[in-house]
């Protein structure tokens, strides 16, 4: 699943009139490279939800045939859900088994085949971290020995990528906003949520700046 239905305000006026999973990085749409990303690991069907300008999205990437895959989406009002009531309304979408959720609005190199194989029998999540960027210097969890805790001493940066079993969100009611921090954090509690440290490129492209940046240094590859 790639997050794609937040209003981008830190983003605007470039949001104002392009959702900002489309605004163009080095001659493409920013989610444009995660879907050929996943292309290429062998990933087939892809869920993508929406609320600002949505049908934008849905009419350039139609059903995913152009990338070899099959994209179905799930609509969400203007506001949108937040991050766990976005997945909670796809859920009839992306079945009983795990699945990756990605945010659209970075960038990264981090590996995607790993997400078959990184979740432990009885975890509910699988979180990638990164280092902490000047944005959000404090981290937001902790990591020892590939469990991931909500306090201690080497706090990292959520990058936007997991891989999660629809018991995390079973709790929550299809249509209603609600955040994902607390349902990680009540699975961390009970030390189910594993992780791990990605070293390579990540970006959260949430600025004008950091989109112009990130476009600099992919046409420079």
């Amino acid at each position: 699943m790639l997050l794609a239905a937040g209003r981008g305000e830190r983003m605007r006026p470039l949001t104002d009139v392009t959702p900002k999973p489309l605004l163009p990085v080095a001659g493409k749409p920013l989610i444009v490279w995660h879907l050929e990303r996943l292309a290429r690991a062998g990933f087939r069907e892809i869920v993508i939800n929406h609320a600002h300008l949505g049908d934008q999205i849905e009419a350039l990437l139609d059903d995913g045939a152009a990338w070899g895959l099959s994209i179905r989406y799930s609509e969400e009002p203007l506001g949108a859900l937040e991050t766990a009531g976005g997945v909670a309304q796809a859920l009839p979408l992306l079945g009983d088994d795990p699945f990756l959720v990605i945010n659209s609005d970075i960038w990264c190199d981090w590996d995607v085949n790993r997400a078959t194989s990184v979740l432990r029998a009885d975890d509910l999540a699988h979180l990638v971290l990164v280092p902490n960027p000047g944005h959000n210097a404090k981290g937001d969890f902790a990591l020892a020995n590939g469990r991931i805790a909500s306090e201690g001493e080497s706090r990292l940066t959520f990058a936007g990528i997991g891989v999660y079993r629809r018991e995390l969100f079973a709790g929550l009611e299809a249509g209603k906003p609600a955040k994902l921090a607390p349902l990680l954090r009540a699975a961390m509690g009970e030390g189910r949520v594993g992780g791990e440290v990605h070293p390579g490129r990540w970006v959260d492209v949430g600025t004008p700046e950091r989109l112009a940046e990130l476009d600099i240094e992919l046409r420079s590859l």
